[in-house]
């Protein structure tokens, strides 16, 4: 299986090209062509990648995290979610790195192998940067008219939280 792995991608890529020559397309313009829209798209989204990256840096900075988490923390209890991963579930639809940082920290505080860490651990998996990736995608696409995403999706982030929580304690105890 090793050996397949090694060459699956270099079989791909001359996949390709063969494909494009066979077709008799300039590989090598198509190459270049892509790059460049590809650099189009980084210097559309470096804008919405900085003020998002700011934004998580100073609420975290300013001590606003903790200042929600711990207003939120009443509610979470009666889901029996533990009050420790509070910051997490703040964290994860903003800012995947953000929520890297928390889980991180929430991982050293209380261990992998604790409730809290298991909570944690699925919480981090099972749940999206929903509002990163709606102002990464939808700011480069000039889409104005979300309708339901932001709705369904912070629906479904909800899910994750409390399905984590759920999940660990009926299969890990």
């Amino acid at each position: 299986m090793k050996i397949l792995s090694d060459w699956l991608i270099p079989a791909v890529i001359c996949g390709i090209v063969l494909y494009g020559f066979l077709h008799g397309c300039n590989i090598l313009d198509a190459f270049v062509e892509g790059a460049v829209e590809g650099m189009k798209v980084v210097y559309k989204i470096t804008p919405t990648m900085i003020a998002i990256t700011l934004c998580v840096g100073m609420l975290k900075a300013s001590g606003g995290l903790d200042l929600i988490a711990a207003f939120v923390e009443p509610l979470v209890s009666l889901v029996r979610i533990p009050k420790e991963v509070v910051p997490l579930m703040l964290m994860r639809p903003i800012s995947g790195t953000g929520a890297l940082a928390v889980f991180k920290d929430i991982i050293a505080q209380n261990g992998p192998d604790s409730y809290v860490g298991r909570v944690a651990s699925v919480m981090q998996g099972s749940t999206e940067t929903t509002f990163y990736t709606m102002a990464l995608y939808y700011g480069v696409t000039h889409v104005r008219k979300t309708r339901h995403t932001l709705a369904s999706a912070v629906g479904a982030d909800l899910t994750g939280f409390l399905f984590s929580a759920l999940t660990v304690s009926l299969l890990l105890g």
